[in-house]
Order: structure tokens, then C-alpha cells, then sequence
């Protein structure tokens, strides 16, 4: 006979948004610790590769790497092998030098207008043995904003697995990973009008990250992140509005929406590599869907 079991969900602000996290146990003792080791796992990222805190791996890497070499925590390291990897395949559209030069958007510039453009060096990153970080130039400098959520999803997802849970989900924002017997609906906003839904899509063992152009940092219903910078000429992206992919994990999914922001469909062959898929929402508010995702995504009437 089958044990029924119960679901509790909990929610923290972390990572610059609002976490959540759902389980499901025969135990409330199980779901309890494992929600908590979950959210430690998080907090653990936030503290590792926080652009914004002083002691923070990044920040220790942008004011130390160009002197010497500098060690970070695996979480760190490994982050960084998947951000350069991602960069070299996709042919520099996913940088992580790129982000500083958002962070100097102002809500007057955001609508296109080209932003000063500066040297950027991915090559220039070298990953040393002993989990160790060099930068070979002073104008390098890093934010992993565009793959750490994904990866401190995928970090919590683990948490979770570790303890007797049968399903559970890890929302960050929007990036998430969901695994159990059962399938999830999970609804895709409009990003010209997001109190609407433009599409739902089932999620059953796998991740789904979006990633939105049109961004308002001082409204009420989309304040998820800075807008997408082309890395090639400094711009705002304005051919395509917003993206979602789904992937075996977060953080590739996660790195993903930025790479497929800028080459819409030309992303196919990196999406194939890593075993994602993606739904494109253009300008014009025509969406497209790579092939073999179809069955699980009901665009809405």
C-alpha cells in the first residue's frame, strides 16, 4: 500500500530575489532539515560570488587577480570552468566580463543607446591548480550574475536529494529545477506585459531558466535583473524580447537564456551540445520553440 505524503513550501529573500523551495516527504522532521540544508546551500553561493560583497570570491578576485594568483572555493572554480567553457563554444556571447558594464545602466540609458565600451579579456582568466585564479591584466574584472543563480539552485536540488524527499522544487526568480514522479505547470510571463501568461510549460527532472530584455528597475511587476548586454558592440539586445530554456541543469540553463538571447536561433547547435532546448519570444511577440520541446509547452489562448 502506498504511504501518502505531505508537501510543505518555504521562501527566503537570497541571491537578489525571493528563493523558494517546495518538498515533498512522509516525514515533516525529513522535509524540515532538508529545506534548511537546501537554503544554506544557497546562502552559501550568495556569499561566495556576490558581485556586491566586499568578501565575496568575486570581489576578492577583482581587486587580487591581476597581482597574484588567488584561490576561491570549488563552487567558485567550478562556476568559473562552466562560465569559460560556455564562453569559448558560444564564441564570446556568454562573458562574464561583460556584466560590470551593466551595472552602469541607468534607467535613462536603458532603451538602446550604445554604453562606453571597455577592454574585456576573457582569455585572460586563467584557472590555476588548488582551485587558484589569475587575471593577466588590471581591466579584467567578473561577475558571475548571469550563471550563479542557476548554479546555487542546482547546489540546493542536491541538498535536497540528499535526505529522504520524493519530489521538490527550487525556484530563484524564475531560474529553477524541479524532480519528483510528477510533472510541474510552470507559467512563462509576457515580458511586455507580465501580469500575463504567454505560454505554460511542464517541468518534470529538469531545469528552466528565463532571462527577460525589458526589465523595469523601479516598477512593481518585473524587477528580475539587468537587461542583456551584446558583448560584441556594448548594446542593449532588442531583437528578441525574452527567452526560456530548459536543461538537465540550472546553471547551463541559466547561461544559456543569455547566449540565446543574443543568437536567437543560430544557438541550436549549443543547445543540441548541451542537451537544452528553447522558447524564443521576439520583438514583434511571435514565439518560437526549437523542435523538440513542443509536447511540453501550451501556449496560452
Amino acid at each position: 500500500m502506498a504511504v501518502a505524503s505531505d508537501n510543505i513550501r518555504r521562501a527566503r529573500p537570497l541571491l537578489g530575489t525571493f528563493v523558494e523551495i517546495e518538498v515533498a516527504a512522509t516525514s515533516r522532521t525529513e522535509m524540515d532539515a532538508a529545506i534548511s540544508a537546501a537554503f544554506d546551500a544557497v546562502a552559501m553561493v550568495h556569499r561566495l560570488m556576490s558581485f556586491h560583497e566586499p568578501e565575496s570570491d568575486v570581489s576578492r578576485l577583482n581587486r587580487e587577480a591581476s597581482i597574484r594568483p588567488t584561490r576561491v572555493h570549488t563552487w567558485t572554480f567550478e562556476v568559473l570552468e562552466t562560465a569559460l567553457e560556455m564562453n569559448r563554444r558560444s564564441r564570446g556571447a556568454f562573458d562574464v566580463t561583460v556584466a560590470p558594464v551593466v551595472m552602469g545602466l541607468l534607467p535613462s540609458v536603458r532603451s538602446g543607446p550604445s554604453i562606453s565600451r571597455k577592454a574585456r579579456f576573457v582569455d585572460a582568466i586563467e584557472l590555476l591548480p588548488e582551485q587558484a585564479v589569475r587575471f593577466r591584466s588590471a581591466d579584467v574584472s567578473i561577475d558571475l550574475g548571469g550563471i550563479a543563480k542557476g548554479f546555487a539552485v542546482d547546489r540546493a536540488t542536491d541538498a535536497l536529494r540528499c535526505f529522504d524527499i520524493a519530489s521538490g522544487l527550487v525556484n530563484a526568480g524564475g531560474d529553477l529545477r524541479a524532480f519528483g514522479p510528477d510533472p510541474r505547470t510552470v507559467h512563462i510571463r509576457n515580458p511586455r506585459n507580465p501580469s500575463r501568461s504567454i505560454c505554460r510549460i511542464d517541468v518534470a527532472d529538469e531545469a528552466l531558466a528565463s532571462t527577460a530584455r525589458r526589465v523595469d528597475l523601479f516598477g512593481e511587476t518585473e524587477t528580475r535583473g539587468p537587461a542583456v548586454i551584446d558583448p560584441s558592440t556594448d548594446r542593449l539586445v532588442d531583437s528578441i524580447d525574452g527567452v526560456t530554456v530548459r536543461a538537465p541543469s540550472c546553471m547551463v540553463a541559466d547561461a544559456l537564456t543569455k547566449i540565446v538571447m543574443l543568437a536567437g536561433t543560430d544557438a541550436g547547435e549549443l543547445l543540441e551540445h548541451y542537451r537544452a532546448s528553447a522558447l524564443l519570444i521576439s520583438a514583434l511577440g511571435d514565439v518560437q520553440i526549437t523542435s523538440e520541446w513542443h509536447h511540453a509547452v501550451h501556449l496560452a489562448a
